[in-house]
């Protein structure tokens, strides 16, 4: 079980998660209340140690660009949280590829399986946004893709206060935060140390197992 949080602005909130113990941060790219500049995402990633991913998250982008800003920054996972197809998705050999997919009743695992990536992140759907929304969804809907041979991400809307019923309702490789680890729109290290312990809990009693076992290699 992992964790990852998201939407990082400067170097303190970054060093702040790592200090709590997180497997992987996220920087956001694309157009968004929490977006960094190139500068600011390379002074953030500048603290982020070994064994902690580094996911830079991108929507419909061009891909030079994507790749220009991963080089710059040091990324080690891209994101995409957009329309992006497989074909754009082949075009980023020797990064770890996590795709987004908005968890509706439409969602198919035939149209998942065609992606080319190291995971799958379920997300609330947002017809009029791009991106996350901090927004719950039914995880129902989450369990059948617990059958790909990827792992499988939780998103949208989870907080210190659903956590642990999300884990428990999906058994997913791992859960991805932003304004659940907020206040007042800042990372806070209080409700970051409690999504850790919840993680902590769950993973060290043995409640649950990564839901696809199969693909170590995202978020080591």
């Amino acid at each position: 079980m992992k964790l990852k949080i998201c939407g990082l602005q400067n170097a303190y909130e970054a060093a702040m998660a790592v200090e709590e113990g997180v497997d992987a941060v996220g920087l956001v790219f694309a157009d968004s209340p929490r977006q960094v500049d190139v500068e600011t995402a390379q002074k953030i990633t500048s603290r982020i140690p070994p064994f902690v991913s580094r996911v830079g998250v991108f929507v419909d982008e061009d891909p030079d660009k994507v790749l220009k800003i991963a080089r710059w920054c040091n990324l080690d996972t891209l994101q995409f949280h957009g329309r992006e197809t497989p074909e754009y998705c082949r075009k980023f050999g020797g990064y770890v590829l996590v795709k987004s997919f908005a968890a509706t009743d439409e969602l198919e695992l035939a149209q998942v399986k065609k992606y080319p990536v190291d995971a799958v992140l379920l997300d609330s759907s947002y017809p009029d946004k791009k991106g996350g929304g901090g927004v719950t969804f039914d995880w129902n809907i989450a369990r059948p893709f617990g059958k790909l041979s990827l792992p499988l991400i939780l998103a949208g809307g989870i907080n210190t206060a659903n956590i642990k019923d999300a884990i428990l309702s999906v058994n997913p490789y791992a859960v991805d935060v932003s304004s659940g680890a907020e206040k007042n729109g800042v990372k806070s290290r209080e409700l970051i140390r409690i999504l850790v312990r919840e993680v902590n809990k769950i993973k060290f009693a043995g409640t649950t197992t990564t839901c696809s076992g199969k693909d170590e290699k995202i978020w080591k």
